[in-house]
């Protein structure tokens, strides 16, 4: 159904978009339906199940009634669990539909008209249109490969002006899996006490998945603590992508006015979704560890290979489940004209679905998730490599 002639999108999302990625994945899955072979390695969203107790929590709580409006900010025995394990009091915790919906609900709740947020690229490729959603203004900061894909101190301040509310930090990052140290936090930090203007948003949504010491940014940065708003959530760690359970920990004033925006869009997460979580965070952790050894020998297992393709250097992440190696030779080897047509022909020819770099803000790489079986990830890699070896007339290495 086509819109009316007299239909007029806002024009705070004029030019927004449902994101890449999820374009790329409903593409695939409509090629699929037409039969075509398709390896999507295109989404963060892990191959586990949701661990059995914690499905049983939800079946307890649904039939114990928990069915009814919960409280807007989050049921009191959630941020009752989520403030303990932080060290925190429950009015400092809001809980969300996912943790995009935290990020949403602090851009409405204190942004205005030309505030900018400082984000660091490659970024998560919702943070650029929830700020502009938000009517903030994004001011990008490459963090090239050479750079570790970090933020330095001296990018930060050049990037700071009287206009900036906020430093968006995702650490382990999505899509490039780096991990900010304690020492890289506290020169950040560094800067950040000459600005007190400028706010800290930190996503930490991957802690548990670090095959390098994560540190939390409270943690490292103790006195900006006042001016911080971690965001997490159990979708990744513990396989809940579609409970949509998220939370902000932060200010009490700040998880007000978040709630205040959260009352007015959505009220209170789902009960049930509630329960759930909360049996996640306080039952048996012991699955993490394993979920997580078992990520990282995929990790290894790809970055191997990747680095054996013709055209393609891999650094090896530390975090996270996403590599985003560097196809910049294989674009220009390769004759195509960009990121995102490299992908293109990857999923036409060789039927393997990854995400352009310029969806997270840095062209001329892509996002690989490894949070896939085995077997689709070594299905995926060699037509990769196949693909590339042919169009470049370069063999694959033999470490592959």
């Amino acid at each position: 159904m086509t819109a009316s002639p007299g239909f007029k999108r806002a024009t705070r999302i004029a030019a927004m978009e449902i994101s890449e990625i999820v374009q790329l994945t409903e593409r695939a899955a409509a090629l699929r339906a037409e039969g075509r072979d398709l390896i999507a390695l295109s989404t963060g969203e892990p191959d586990f199940p949701t661990p059995n107790h914690v499905l049983a929590a939800a079946h307890a709580a649904a039939l114990a009634g928990k069915t009814r409006y919960p409280a807007t900010s989050g049921t009191p025995e959630l941020r009752k669990a989520i403030a303990g394990l932080n060290g925190v009091t429950p009015a400092q915790v809001i809980v969300s539909t996912g943790a995009k919906q935290v990020l949403a609900n602090a851009m409405l709740a204190t942004l205005d008209k030309g505030d900018e947020v400082i984000m660091p690229a490659p970024y998560w490729t919702s943070y650029s249109d929830i700020v502009a959603m938000a009517d903030g203004t994004p001011v990008v900061v490459t963090c090239s490969m050479a750079d570790g894909f970090k933020l330095s101190p001296e990018k930060l301040e050049a990037a700071i002006t009287p206009r900036t509310r906020w430093l968006m930090l995702n650490s382990p990052s999505n899509p490039s899996g780096a991990i900010y140290s304690a020492d890289e936090i506290r020169a950040l930090a560094a800067v950040l006490a000459r600005h007190p203007q400028v706010w800290v948003l930190s996503d930490e949504i991957y802690d548990h998945l670090s095959y390098s010491a994560f540190t939390p940014f409270t943690q490292a940065a103790p006195e900006l603590a006042g001016r911080t708003l971690v965001v997490n959530g159990v979708s990744k760690a513990y396989a809940m992508t579609g409970w949509r359970i998220g939370w902000g920990i932060g200010p009490a004033a700040l998880i007000g006015a978040m709630g205040a925006v959260q009352g007015q869009v959505t009220s209170g997460a789902c009960s049930i979704a509630q329960a759930a979580a909360l049996a996640a965070l306080t039952g048996d952790q012991a699955l993490l560890e394993e979920r997580r050894a078992a990520m990282q020998d995929r990790r290894d297992t790809l970055v191997r290979g990747l680095n054996a393709t013709p055209g393609v250097t891999c650094p090896l992440p530390d975090g996270a489940f996403y590599v985003f190696p560097d196809f910049s030779e294989a674009i220009a080897k390769g004759g195509f004209a960009s990121d995102a047509d490299l992908c293109a022909w990857l999923m036409d020819e060789a039927g393997v679905v990854i995400v352009p770099g310029r969806a997270f803000g840095l062209p001329g790489h892509a996002r690989i998730s490894f949070a896939y079986s085995n077997k689709d990830l070594a299905a995926g890699l060699q037509r990769i490599q196949q693909a590339l070896s042919a169009r470049l007339g370069i063999a694959i290495s033999e470490s592959a």
